[in-house]
């Protein structure tokens, strides 16, 4: 063995040990949050892509095809962990989970057919570099998009750091692999392969390693408006204030809502609100601080027998939510039932009554 695949080899040992940590960790604290789950998952599929750019399975098998397929899915299965995690989502959306088995089942038939033979091969591994390229960039777009509404500081900072390095990592991955041979990886690229994700998982496990656990998943989010207040408001009276603001001036109405326009209006500074929600109310999204509020409305509206005629778009508009989209998800989130279905069960036992 050459020096140069005893360092291939301790890469990919470190990278597959750390990641084998971290969701061990992860299995024993959290295993009840998606996002954990998604996590291990991503985890598995990371060191399957460790795996199978080892050069090990020189000849088609089953075990070197399930190792395939968990590599095909990491990118995908990143996507779904940064939506999960960033966003605090306690569920795999439908179409999310189709959209990543649709990319596991193009692996399928790169692994299936033959290099260089059916047009298929050629087209199928060149959408697997597309939708690795593609699920890198939504995943870092969530990562982005979603900053300012994260109220847990520490994940705050991480978002950065989070973009950077899997940035770096997935463009000098998919460059190497288009300028590789796909039949015989020299060991040079192979090496070049593991060191990349070695100071890959290093620098992620590092970050994440290092926060408290609470700040990490977090206990289960509150729904509804009715968040859990201070232990004794008069130790935090910007809770207090807060609160009474929200219920008399009712803001969340205003879809455009930002925490900074909210600190704004209460003349406050917009990191002692971040820091009152989170820590006193314990929140971990604004826009479901925000949410619990609009759902609590928009509930009394459903049940109200005098708004019987009212479209329901129209009372989830009047509440704050900006679309149909949102709202719909939030409501069966927080319910488990169609905004339709709660109306009816709550007229139904309204007139019973």
């Amino acid at each position: 063995m050459t020096v140069l695949e005893q360092l291939d080899q301790m890469a990919r040992g470190g990278s597959i040990a750390l990641l084998a940590l971290w969701s061990w960790i992860l299995f024993r604290d959290h295993w009840r949050d998606v996002p954990a789950r998604l996590a291990v998952a991503m985890n598995v599929g990371i060191c399957s892509y460790l795996i199978v750019t080892a050069g090990w399975f020189h000849k088609p098998s089953l075990v070197a095809l399930a190792f395939a397929l968990g590599a095909g899915a990491t990118p995908g299965l990143f996507w779904l962990f940064a939506k999960a995690w960033f966003n605090d989502e306690k569920q795999v959306g439908l179409i999310s989970a189709l959209v990543v088995g649709l990319s596991v089942v193009n692996t399928l038939v790169v692994q299936l057919t033959a290099p260089g033979g059916l047009p298929a091969n050629a087209i199928s591994a060149v959408l697997f570099r597309v939708s690795m390229l593609a699920f890198a960039g939504a995943a870092l777009r969530e990562v982005w998009r979603s900053r300012e509404g994260d109220l847990v500081e520490r994940r705050r900072r991480i978002r950065p750091v989070l973009v950077c390095v899997v940035a770096i990592c997935v463009i000098a991955i998919a460059f190497v692999e288009v300028a590789a041979s796909p039949a015989e990886p020299p060991a040079s690229w192979r090496l070049a392969v593991a060191s990349g994700s070695l100071l890959a998982v290093c620098s992620f496990c590092a970050v994440l390693l290092r926060m408290r656990q609470g700040d990490m998943f977090g206990p289960a989010e509150v729904t509804g408006a009715s968040v859990k207040p201070a232990q004794n408001p008069s130790d935090d009276p910007l809770a207090a204030r807060l609160l009474q603001f929200m219920a008399a001036h009712m803001p969340y109405r205003d879809d455009t809502l930002s925490i900074a326009k909210l600190a704004a209006l209460l003349s406050e500074q917009e990191y002692r609100l971040r820091r009152t929600i989170n820590g006193q109310l314990g929140h971990r999204n604004f826009s479901a601080f925000l949410n619990g509020y609009r759902l609590a409305e928009v509930k009394s509206a459903l049940a109200d027998p005098s708004q019987r005629d009212v479209p329901i778009i129209t009372i989830a508009l009047d509440a704050g939510f900006g679309s149909l989209g949102p709202f719909n998800r939030a409501f069966r989130e927080a319910e488990s039932m169609t905004p339709s279905e709660f109306r009816a069960r709550a007229l139904a036992v309204s007139e019973i009554g």
